[in-house]
C-alpha cells in the first residue's frame, strides 16, 4: 500500500505500524519519534499504517511530542511511587502545576517525603527507563473504568469518568500498572531518558527538558512569587471542594454553579482590592501592569482603578502603544516584519520623560499612536496630576524597569496578571496554564477581530515566544502577582469554542490542535453563560460585559 510520509510517497507492507515506518525515518530527525501526525490528527506509533495516509512525526521538539514526553514521565512517576512506597504509606501522588521548568507535585499520606525517598522514586524510574517498558493502550467500558480507579483509590479520576458521555475509553498499561492519561503516549519508556526530581517546599518537581534543547536538562530557576500565587489558586478550589474536572461537573450537576461563581469572583475583588490597599499605602503615583495574552489585563485595571477610587485616589490610565516610535523607525524581526513586541519599538525616552513631568506637578500632552500613519499625534488635553492621582499604565514591558529608568523604585508598584489555572483534569492530568489563555484568546478573535480559530492557533506559537522573551524574565520583580484564572471559565467558553474551533480545515496544519482543544472541552459539562457575571474578567472574552464595549 501507499502512504505519504514527510511529502514522499512510499510503498510498504499491510500490517506495517507507525513505529516501523519511524524507525525507517529516524535518520532525518535529530531526536528521537515519539508520536504520528497522521491526517491531521495526532496518533501513537502502536497504530498500524492505513492506505493513503498523510504522515508526518513528531520529536520533543514538537509541541505535541513534547506533551506526549510529559505525559510519559508523569505515569512513569506515578508507578514508580506506587512501587517503592507501600499502600499503607501513601494515599496518592498528585501532580499540580507547571513550574518553570519542573511540575510541581505532592505525596499525600503518612510517608514523609525526604532526599532518601525520592532517590529512591527517581532510581527507580530509571530502571524502568532502562527496561524498555512499552505504554500500552485498551479500550474499556467507561463504567468498568470507573470501578477500577475506585479500587485503586483514584476518586478524581472515577468522578471524572462518571459524567463521560462515551460508554467506552482508553486505559494505558505499563506493565502491571494501570492509569488513565488524556492524549498520546510514548511508544516505550526507552524514550524518557532525560529528567531530574527535586525537593521544592513541601513537595517536589520533576524537571523535563525543554524543547529547545532535549538533551539538556535546564536549570530550575522557579518564580517564588508564582508558586505562592498557584497555592493560593489551590487553597480557594480546596475551600470550594473543587480542585478537579469532575468536582466542577458534580457542581454543574448538583445545581451549585451560581454559588461557585459568586464566590470565586469574590475571592477576585478581595485580591483586587488588597493589591489596591498596598498600593495606598506604599503611596505608590505610577503603577504597571503586564502579563501573557489574554490574561485580562484591561479588566483588571478597570477593576482595580475602582478600587483605588474608593481608598481616595484617582487612577488615569495610559496606553503604552501610544508610545511606538513612529513606523519607519520601527525595528523589524528577523522576518522582515514589524516587531512592534520588542522594547525599542516605544520611545522609551519620551515616555520617561512626560512621566518625570507629570510625577512633579508639571502639565503634559500625551501623544495618540496612528495606527494608520504610522506615526505619533498631540490632540488629547493637557494632562496635570494632583496629589492624589495616580497613573495606571498596561503594557507588555510593564515589570521591565528598562521601560520605566527615569522613575525612582519608590514611585512605582508593578502587577503581574496570569491566567494560572489550578484546576486539573484529576490529580495526573493537569491542564496546562496556558490552554485557557489560548481559548479564551480564540473566542476573543473570533467575536472582536473576525479572525478565525486557524489564524489565532497559528499565531500562538510566536505569541508565546514573545512571552518568554518580554514577560516571564521578568515576572519575579512583580511586587504583586494577580491570577486571573476562573474555575469555572472552560465549562462557560465551551459553548463558544466549540463552533469556531469545529470550523478550523481538516486539510490545515491548525487542525490537530483545534482537534485537541474539542476532545479537551468534550470533558466539561457546559454551563449557561448568562450566568457569569457582568462585571468578571472573563467577559472581555466572551463579551457582554459592563466594563468594556
Amino acid at each position: 500500500m501507499i502512504v505519504t510520509v514527510e511529502n514522499h510517497q512510499i510503498n510498504c507492507e499491510e500490517g506495517t505500524t507507525l513505529y516501523d515506518l519511524s524507525r525507517r525515518f529516524q535518520v532525518n530527525y535529530p531526536y528521537p519519534v515519539i508520536v504520528a501526525r497522521v491526517n491531521g490528527q495526532i496518533q501513537e506509533l502502536y497504530h498500524k499504517v492505513k492506505e493513503g495516509s498523510q504522515i508526518e512525526f513528531c520529536t520533543i521538539q514538537d509541541s505535541d511530542g513534547n506533551r506526549a514526553y510529559i505525559r510519559g514521565l508523569s505515569m512513569l512517576l506515578v508507578k514508580a511511587v506506587n512501587k517503592e512506597l507501600k499502600r499503607e504509606e501513601y494515599e496518592q501522588v498528585v501532580i499540580h502545576f507547571c513550574l518553570d521548568s519542573g511540575y510541581f507535585c505532592q505525596i499525600t499520606g503518612k510517608a514523609v517525603l525526604d532526599q532518601e525517598m525520592l532517590d529512591r522514586i527517581e532510581k527507580r524510574m530509571r530502571s524502568y527507563v532502562e527496561m524498555d517498558i512499552p505504554f500500552q493502550k485498551r479500550v474499556i467500558r467507561t463504567r468498568d473504568a470507573k470501578q477500577l480507579f475506585d479500587s485503586l483509590n483514584m476518586r478524581a479520576k472515577s468522578k471524572l469518568m462518571e459524567y463521560r458521555r462515551n460508554s467506552r475509553m482508553t486505559v494505558y498499561d505499563l506493565g502491571n500498572f494501570t492509569d488513565y492519561y488524556y492524549g498520546a503516549m510514548p511508544y516505550s519508556t526507552s524514550i524518557l531518558s532525560y529528567f531530574e526530581l527535586k525537593l521544592f517546599e513541601d513537595g517536589f518537581v520533576f524537571v523535563a527538558p525543554k524543547r529547545q534543547e532535549p538533551t539538556t536538562m535546564p536549570e530550575f530557576r522557579p518564580s517564588i512569587k508564582q508558586y505562592k500565587t498557584m497555592q493560593m489558586a489551590n487553597e480557594w478550589h480546596n475551600k470550594l471542594q473543587v480542585s478537579t474536572v469532575g468536582e466542577l461537573n458534580e457542581a454543574v450537576v448538583r445545581g451549585k454553579m451560581q454559588e461557585l461563581m459568586l464566590t470565586q469572583e469574590a475571592l477576585h475583588e478581595k485580591r483586587i482590592g488588597d493589591i489596591a490597599v498596598e498600593i495606598a499605602e506604599k503611596g505608590c503615583r505610577i503603577i504597571t501592569i503586564a502579563g501573557p495574552s489574554s490574561s485580562g489585563k484591561t479588566t483588571f485595571s478597570y477593576r482595580l482603578s475602582t478600587q483605588l477610587k474608593t481608598l481616595g485616589l484617582t487612577p488615569y490610565p495610559i496606553a503604552l502603544d501610544d508610545y511606538f516610535v513612529n513606523r519607519v523607525d520601527t525595528p523589524k524581526d528577523e522576518d522582515g516584519r514589524f516587531d512592534y513586541e520588542c522594547l525599542e519599538a516605544i520611545d522609551i525616552k519620551q515616555f520617561n520623560a512626560d512621566l518625570t513631568a507629570l510625577l512633579v506637578g508639571k502639565p503634559v500632552q500625551l501623544p495618540t499612536y496612528n495606527f494608520i500613519t504610522g506615526n505619533r499625534e498631540y490632540d488629547k488635553p493637557v494632562l496635570q496630576l494632583g496629589d492624589s492621582d495616580i497613573l495606571v499604565i498596561e503594557g507588555i514591558h510593564g515589570l521591565n524597569d528598562k521601560l520605566t529608568y527615569a522613575i525612582p523604585q519608590e514611585d512605582k508598584f508593578k502587577i503581574y496578571i496570569s491566567a494560572l489555572t489550578t484546576l486539573n483534569l484529576d490529580i495526573h492530568n493537569r491542564i496546562p496554564t496556558s490552554e485557557a489563555r489560548l481559548i479564551r484568546r480564540i473566542i476573543r478573535d473570533a467575536r472582536t477581530r473576525g479572525n478565525s480559530a486557524q489564524k489565532t492557533i497559528s499565531m500562538w506559537d510566536s505569541v508565546r515566544k514573545g512571552e518568554q522573551e518580554n514577560i516571564f524574565p521578568f515576572q519575579e520583580q512583580a511586587d504583586a502577582m494577580f491570577n486571573s484564572a476562573l474555575i469555572y471559565e472552560l465549562a462557560a467558553m465551551k459553548l463558544y469554542a466549540d463552533p469556531v474551533l469545529f470550523q478550523v480545515p481538516r486539510e490545515s496544519k491548525e487542525y490537530a490542535e483545534a482537534q485537541r482543544l474539542l476532545k479537551f472541552l468534550d470533558y466539561f459539562i457546559p454551563i449557561d453563560p448568562h450566568d457569569v457575571p457582568l462585571n468578571s474578567i472573563l467577559r472581555e472574552f466572551i463579551g457582554g460585559g459592563i466594563l468594556l464595549n
